[in-house]
């Protein structure tokens, strides 16, 4: 059974909380599913080439159909000549998302969390406020609990946390309800809020 490590108001160990046990039977698949699937859905799809029927240029015959002793062709545009269009190329009409379902979507998430109360970088804190709204305050936050990369998430996300986390190159702020598989698995360290944890582990 997978612990994650409660943190008192100075970021000091106080506890564990134990994650429900059933986590560990989700598959690790899961994850890698949900991982390719979001890769997929911000893929730009910039690359697009223009076939024989869309670049500029004359339909005319270039030569007589025999007598010249070379292969027959009925236009330039074809993708054997320079300037003539491709033959299969890519198209920015193409669709690369995968379908995913909710359910899978939720075990990616447990999986994730999981993953990290395993390996020690899960901490559950009571809030994760900056009054001041100041970067270096956010930073001694972030050095306490995540000295390299961190990801710290909030049950509401306001105007001063935002400001203050958003600076930092390293360590990333989100609301609960925006937390996902991919980002929760990139990160070395989460620091999470209890509301937040309770929100996401309570039953549908």
């Amino acid at each position: 059974m997978s612990k994650a490590t409660i943190l008192n108001a100075q970021f000091e160990k106080e506890g564990e909380l134990a994650l429900p046990e059933k986590y560990e039977e989700i598959a690790a698949q899961n994850l890698y599913l949900y991982a390719k699937s979001f890769l997929s859905s911000i893929r730009q799809n910039g690359a697009h080439t223009k076939t024989r029927a869309n670049v500029s240029g004359t339909d005319k015959k270039p030569f007589a159909q025999k007598g010249g002793g070379r292969a027959r062709q009925g236009s330039l545009k074809g993708p054997t000549f320079v300037g003539g269009g491709a033959a299969f190329g890519p198209k920015n009409t193409r669709n690369y998302n995968q379908k995913i379902n909710k359910k899978q979507k939720r075990l990616a998430l447990l999986y994730a969390l999981n993953k990290k109360a395993s390996e020690g970088a899960l901490f559950v804190v009571d809030r994760i406020d900056v009054e001041s709204a100041k970067t270096k305050d956010a930073a001694k936050i972030a050095s306490k609990i995540a000295p390299r990369d961190g990801l710290f998430v909030v049950s509401a996300l306001n105007d001063k946390n935002y400001l203050a986390f958003r600076n930092l190159p390293s360590h990333y702020l989100v609301e609960v309800s925006e937390l996902n598989a991919y980002i929760a698995a990139s990160y070395r360290v989460i620091a999470i809020e209890k509301a937040a944890l309770e929100q996401i582990t309570k039953e549908d």
